[in-house]
This record gives C-alpha cells, sequence and structure tokens, in this order.
C-alpha cells in the first residue's frame, strides 16, 4: 500500500490517532507507521484502557508526537490536550474505536481524553470499530454508529473473521491498508468527487495453446497508482486490470480480464458513463493465431510455426465512442525518439494528455517503483519529469489532467 500513497501530497499532513482497548490495538502502530512512511505527522491519544494493551512508549519511540495519555498531566500535554488536536490536526482516526468510546461520542460525553478531543474535533473523524461480534451486532452499537454516521463521522466496517476471544462474525478490526486509504483520503483534498474514471492497466495475455500466451513485462503499478490517486481525491474509478496487476484498495472497483479482446469489452461497457479515462495497460498489438490441439508438442528443431493477427486498439475504438467532454489520458512506452513518439500518438489518437517514459531504463518503464516522464498536451504544453515514485508520478498527472 505505501507505494501507491503519494508522499508529495500526504508530506507534513497531520493526523491524531485515537487508540482504544482491544486485543486489536496492537494495529494501530502498523496504521501509524505506514503513514508516516509517506510523510504524514501523527500525534497519538491513548485510552486508559488501550495502555493495558500497548504501551504510550512504543508510540513515542517511533515518533509519535505528541502522545496523550490522561487529562492534566502536567508532565505531558498541559490543561488544553482536549482541544490541542482540533487546533492542528487535519483529520482525525480512532482505530481500533471500542464500543464505549463509540457510544461516548453518540451521546456526546467527554470524561475522557479521547472523547473530548473528538468531540472538539471539527474536520474528518474516522471510525475504525473493534469488537465482539455480538457487541457489534447489539441493537444500541448499531444505533450509535447510525448516529455518528448521520452526524458525518465516516465508518470503516469491522471485518468478519474469528476475533481474538473465539467468536466468529463481524468485528474484527478492518485490515491495516483498508484504515490507512481511508486516513489519507481524509486527510487529502476531494477535487475528483462526483467524477467517474475508466482506467485500464497491466498487460494482456493472449493464448496460443492450453499452456503458453503471449505477453509482455508489464506489472500495472503505475495504472495502480493512479487509480489509487484518483480514488484518494473522491473520484468513482472503474479499473480494467490485466493479469498479475497488484491488489488494489477496496474503494477501486476492479474488473479483472485477460485478452486484449476483453479488455475492449469491458472498457466499451464502462465508457459511456465515464467522465475520463486513463490508458495505461500495456496491450499485446498482435496475439497468436491459437493452436487447435490442445498443449503444443515439440517434434523437432523446425517443427514450431506461430502466426499472429493484429488486436483492436483499445484507446481508439474508445475515442470512436466519446463526447466531446469527455478526457482522454494515455501512455507511450518508447524504446527511441520519445518527444516524437509521445507528440505523434497525442495527435493520432486525438487524446487530451500523453504521459511517455523510456524502456530499459532502471527508473523507468515496466516493473519498478518508480518512473521518468515526458508529458505532452493537447494544448502543447510539455514537460521533462525527473525519476520520482510512481505514486507522486500519478498525483502530478491528474493535477495536469484536472486544468485540461
Amino acid at each position: 500500500m505505501n507505494t501507491l500513497l503519494p508522499a508529495c501530497a500526504l508530506r507534513n499532513r497531520r493526523l491524531h490517532l485515537g487508540v482504544c482497548g482491544s486485543a486489536a490495538a496492537y494495529k494501530a502502530v502498523d496504521v501509524m507507521r505506514m503513514l508516516q512512511r509517506s510523510g504524514v505527522l501523527v500525534g497519538v491519544c491513548l485510552t486508559e484502557a488501550a495502555q493495558r494493551f500497548i504501551r504510550p512508549l512504543t508510540f513515542a519511540g517511533l515518533d509519535a508526537a505528541p502522545v496523550y495519555t490522561r487529562f492534566f498531566a502536567e508532565d505531558e500535554e498541559g490543561v488544553f490536550a482536549h482541544l490541542e488536536p482540533g487546533s492542528c490536526a487535519h483529520a482525525m482516526l480512532i482505530a481500533p474505536a471500542s464500543a464505549t468510546t463509540v457510544s461516548r461520542l453518540a451521546c456526546g460525553s467527554a470524561d475522557t481524553l479521547l472523547a473530548a478531543q473528538a468531540l472538539a474535533f471539527d474536520g474528518p473523524l474516522l471510525l475504525a470499530p473493534a469488537m465482539n461480534p455480538r457487541m457489534w451486532a447489539h441493537p444500541a452499537t448499531r444505533r450509535n454508529v447510525d448516529i455518528l454516521l448521520e452526524r458525518g463521522v465516516r465508518c470503516i466496517r469491522p471485518a468478519a473473521g474469528r476475533t481474538a476471544c473465539g467468536d466468529v462474525g463481524e468485528g474484527k478490526l478492518a485490515p491495516v491498508e483498508e484504515i490507512v486509504f481511508a486516513a489519507a483520503a481524509a486527510l487529502l483534498p476531494q477535487d475528483f468527487a462526483g467524477r467517474h474514471i475508466l482506467l485500464t492497466l497491466g498487460p494482456t495475455r493472449e493464448q496460443w495453446d492450453d499452456v503458453r500466451f503471449w505477453s509482455n513485462f508489464s506489472t500495472g503499478r503505475m495504472g495502480a497508482a493512479l487509480a489509487c490517486a484518483a480514488a484518494l481525491r473522491g473520484a468513482t474509478v472503474s479499473a480494467v486490470a490485466g493479469p498479475g496487476v497488484p491488489e488494489l484498495p477496496a474503494a477501486v472497483r476492479r474488473i479483472d480480464v485477460v485478452s486484449a479482446a476483453d479488455m475492449l469489452a469491458a472498457a466499451l461497457d464502462v465508457w459511456p458513463g465515464a467522465d475520463a479515462g486513463i490508458f495505461a495497460a500495456a496491450v499485446a498489438d498482435f496475439a497468436p493465431v491459437p493452436f487447435g490441439g490442445g498443449k503444443f508438442k515439440k517434434g523437432g528443431a523446425d517443427s514450431l510455426r506461430i502466426d499472429f493477427s493484429s488486436n483492436p486498439d483499445i484507446l481508439s475504438e474508445l475515442v470512436k465512442h466519446a463526447r466531446p467532454e469527455q478526457k482522454i489520458f494515455g501512455f507511450a512506452a518508447e524504446s527511441a525518439n520519445l518527444e516524437a513518439n509521445a507528440r505523434s500518438k497525442l495527435r493520432a489518437k486525438n487524446m487530451h494528455l500523453t504521459a511517455a517514459n523510456l524502456l530499459g531504463r532502471p527508473d523507468s518503464g515496466f516493473a519498478g517503483d518508480k518512473n521518468t516522464l515526458f508529458v505532452v498536451d493537447c494544448r502543447g504544453r510539455e514537460e521533462h519529469w525527473p525519476a520520482m515514485s510512481k505514486a507522486d508520478a500519478a498525483w502530478r498527472l491528474l493535477d495536469w489532467l484536472s486544468t485540461l
């Protein structure tokens, strides 16, 4: 997940993290560390019950600052500790959130430091509940959650499974990656809210016989970073993903495909309702004519012959069906003549924006965590970008797309 979070946008944003008494309290450390690796500054408040599961020193030793533990501690927070997060944090997350704290917030009780901080916080407030499944299912708990949702509090629903007490059901803390994604979104502008983005990413595989296929080295990392960035900014994202694409956030609608024909069919289905299309997939231009006999058997040095046919051009096909207001953004992976080929592809495909990179370099192209890009748009603006993480490049590309 960390490689998908844009440090360029999250750096020096501040999150206040509340930790309640739960066997899942130790996972709050993982949440904090993942956010810190993307440059987020994290302060922490532990309830008295939470301190029975994990010590404040653990958070302080991992650069959380400040770390709150109690009201009016002269050697720690001062007399306004219940107000401080509301004046400096951009978002507040309580993970895990106990049934007791959920109840306190629903009824407006400020009898603990964490509850007072949450009640005094007027920014985005997120809860990630974790408790026994029967406690989560109890009508009182569900009503308390509904009250908070009606007030604009965001809830990251618990997962189902076996809990620490041995019971099975919904009540486990949501996956850390899901919590981190929701927290990051709360820290970032929602300037893509209300937009629907179609994204193609990853390779395609063109089957030849029952065990062999024609493909390329694409991993889909650049496309995954774009999907994550768009969802973090509030967009509805439909990602048509080829084989081997890494896991995407739950907020992204993923449509798995294999061949170029599959990808085209899925993209055509989504395209009419999209506001923009981002075409980052490395689609095979050609497909082997299928071998009709199951698995090909080697019969001699000169026994293999493979014929190829052209695959459909997905971007060109969707451009034919584009409305004037739909934005079209494509990629160009080149082995030479980067600028000329990028400009040519922009014009030939009638795109608004093209990002091009050179293959065969450690800081550009397939499989790596970084990319070096030449970016050109339909208005003639051009820029060369130095090597940067694909997550940061994705964020900057969406900034550019939003201006067109």
